[in-house]
């Protein structure tokens, strides 16, 4: 039985989450990506809440990695009006390059420490 691209993203989410986690004073700020659009969030794990987040779902102008990029400046915005100014980075099983990059980027030019 062959692996699929989903359950061998979702291997290597479990692999990071195995190390990575998050709290109220240095949340998780973990990326989803579909194939149309970008959303992150800040998680605390202690509790299970998610504190803060953005998506680039009304924004229609620009390349995917340009709307990526405003996600994680909407993103650290947000979460310096929040209080928080650090956090803890979960790829979530993606490669970090494109959109998942762009994001970490926008969020370090917003702002957050990572």
């Amino acid at each position: 039985m062959k692996t699929t691209k989903a359950q061998k993203r979702t291997a290597r989410h479990h692999r990071i989450r195995a190390r990575v986690e998050g709290s109220t004073q240095k949340p998780r700020l973990i990326v989803f990506r579909s194939l149309r659009f970008t959303y992150a969030q800040l998680i605390d794990d202690v509790s299970g809440k998610i504190l803060v987040a953005a998506h680039d779902m009304k924004v229609t102008k620009g390349t995917k990695v340009e709307r990526a990029k405003a996600v994680g400046t909407e993103l650290s915005e947000k979460a310096t009006k929040a209080g928080i100014k650090t956090c803890v980075f979960d790829r979530n099983g993606y490669k970090y390059h494109g959109r998942i990059a762009a994001v970490a980027d926008g969020a370090r030019e917003g702002g957050l420490k990572f």
